[in-house]
């Protein structure tokens, strides 16, 4: 396991440079960026095909900075000097924890004074650039695709939220024991709270910004799909414990010509330190290799199959809605099935054992079947959704 990328450089290539970068974080940070990209890609599709529009805004140009504006840049200015030369005068321990340097209160007066200075003088210069005799209002055009990194943001943020709130409805005891560390720490995230809080971000941009929500939810589709399969590769990658239930079988003869890892893993120098043995042994699972099913894996796998194949038909689905609702099932169908192979706190409903996601996702899959026969009969009708 690589808990951080300078574990991966040391291991793979002998590069022994201490980096405080975890390869979870990282994995998670490529997928924003992919994601962005294909979503842009998409809204630009799109707009093409005369489903989306550019709109029109009026704008105010050619005023001089303003003091709030010089404020506000030296204050983030002056937040990002604090913390930066503090963390390079102190790198070791930013390499060692870089959760607590970066939300500490420690650090440097003087760098922060310098930021600030930088930040509002950057301001004041753009602004002058621009300035003019006499400033105006002028129409500017906005292009679809130029609300994609907006839409990334606001679903990342919202997303968080939504993750942080199913993960602790999940765990309310230890949730209750310590409430902010348990809101403000990097790990437990449940993906379906983050798809629902992402959700909820997008429809009230959408809304806000006249963009049809059906159509966004079929741009977003395989979009969550690559991205989704990247950030699993952060939990195979760094064992940050959604890894599987016990698996001590040896491997099958007909997977042989594979890797033995890909059957079962232990998932040692994993980032939260755990040995695999004991930690079943406290969620009452015997495990003799102490190996498991390596559920983020097979997770990442079938996910980026599914953007290729999403991806590659998606010009030959003419039908609003539909794309989402395929996302929908397949999400769903791979997700229940994904559950039953790993751990999870099970609810008691009409006296069967069920996990969260295996509720959502069924969830999902019953939503994503109404789509397609609503679609169908939308079709039928040849009215647009």
């Amino acid at each position: 396991m690589y808990p951080k990328i300078s574990d991966a450089l040391l291991d793979l290539f002998g590069i022994d440079f201490p980096m405080p970068v975890q390869s979870f974080g990282f994995f998670v940070a490529l997928a924003f960026l992919t994601g962005s990209y294909f979503l842009s890609e998409g809204l630009k599709e799109k707009e093409r095909k005369g489903i989306f529009k550019p709109t029109v805004k009026k704008v105010f140009v050619g005023e001089p900075a303003a003091i709030f504006e010089l404020i506000s840049s030296g204050f983030v200015g002056f937040i990002i000097g604090f913390k930066l030369i503090y963390l390079i005068l102190d790198y070791s321990s930013f390499v060692d924890n870089p959760q607590d340097a970066l939300l500490s209160l420690e650090g440097s007066l003087l760098g922060g004074i310098g930021g600030a200075l930088i930040a509002a003088y950057a301001k004041y210069k753009e602004k002058d650039d621009l300035k003019l005799k006499t400033p105006k209002f002028v129409n500017q055009l906005v292009s679809s695709n130029q609300h994609a990194g907006n839409m990334v943001l606001i679903a990342a943020l919202t997303g968080l939220l939504g993750a942080k709130v199913f993960h602790n409805l999940e765990d309310w005891e230890n949730f209750t024991s310590d409430p902010v560390a348990a809101m403000i720490s990097f790990s437990g995230l449940t993906f379906y709270g983050g798809l629902a809080g992402g959700a909820a971000g997008l429809i009230g941009y959408c809304k806000k910004n006249n963009l049809t929500i059906v159509h966004m939810f079929d741009v977003f589709a395989p979009v969550l799909l690559l991205s989704y399969g990247i950030g699993r590769i952060g939990c195979h990658v760094s064992g940050d414990g959604d890894w599987g239930i016990p698996n001590d079988a040896p491997m099958p003869d007909w997977l042989s010509f594979m890797p033995e890892w890909v059957w079962s893993y232990g998932y040692e120098n994993n980032v939260l330190g755990w040995d695999l043995i004991t930690e079943y042994a406290k969620d009452d699972y015997v495990s003799i290799t102490g190996k498991a099913w390596p559920t983020p894996l097979y997770e990442s796998v079938l996910n980026i199959i599914f953007f290729v194949i999403i991806w590659s038909i998606r010009n030959k689905i003419k039908i609003p809605g539909l794309i989402f609702s395929i996302y929908l099932i397949i999400n769903g169908a791979e997700r229940f099935f994904i559950e039953k192979i790993r751990i999870n706190y099970n609810y008691d409903i009409f006296g069967y054992d069920i996990t969260q996601a295996e509720l959502i996702s069924s969830v999902f899959v019953i939503a994503g079947i109404t789509g397609l026969l609503f679609t169908q009969k939308a079709r039928c009708q040849n009215k647009w959704i």
